[in-house]
């Protein structure tokens, strides 16, 4: 089975994507960030050894959008909180080991996907984490039962996110791979260019 790495994106428009980053920058700004740094993104981590998917929000405007590649395979995130997209993601797509990333970490290369895909040969989940307590990548082998009640309770943007995120995968082994620094706030911005 190939794997699938899915790409969570949001229509770039300001005011919708990096709010905390437009309250800095303003919301023009970082909007127009965000839909340069998906392109980017995109462009770097495509590979022949997974199927790259955009997992688009919102979801009938996404699904039409001429912002993304053409060539992408796209599904609607839906309702929900993150859990809750990323769980149907999970519960969904066909059988086989999908990953799922977040678009506004610009330090996820191929070498990281690649590295992520293959601790769930002797795992059954892996977590890119944050140093923030979140994280950047979530994947799952989906070649046994997935957890009822994944991402059930998480407190989303906090410290906890990740410890949170642990505990709903109770019984299955966990990988944990590289730290990357997702951005959200300016502060974020300037940790990365140092």
């Amino acid at each position: 089975m190939k794997p699938t790495l899915v790409v969570m994106v949001k229509e770039p428009r300001p005011g919708r994507v990096k709010t905390r980053l437009g309250k800095d920058l303003g919301m023009t700004v970082s909007a127009w960030w965000f839909r340069h740094q998906v392109a980017r993104l995109l462009r770097s981590i495509q590979s022949p050894k997974w199927n790259t998917v955009l997992a688009v929000a919102p979801d009938q405007e996404g699904l039409q959008s001429r912002v993304w590649p053409r060539d992408l395979p796209r599904i609607p995130q839906g309702r929900g909180n993150l859990g809750d997209r990323m769980s149907r993601i999970f519960y969904t797509l066909p059988d086989g080991p999908v990953c799922i990333v977040g678009a506004d970490i610009p330090g996820i290369t191929k070498p990281r996907i690649s590295e992520a895909f293959e601790a769930l040969g002797d795992h059954e989940a892996v977590y890119g984490p944050a140093p923030d307590g979140g994280y950047w990548l979530v994947g799952m082998k989906r070649t046994g039962r997935i957890p009822s009640g994944l991402f059930d309770g998480v407190r989303w943007s906090s410290q906890h996110t990740l410890a949170d995120s642990l505990k709903t995968m109770r019984g299955l082994r966990i990988a944990q791979i590289a730290t990357l620094q997702d951005v959200d706030t300016v502060e974020d911005l300037i940790t990365l260019k140092r």
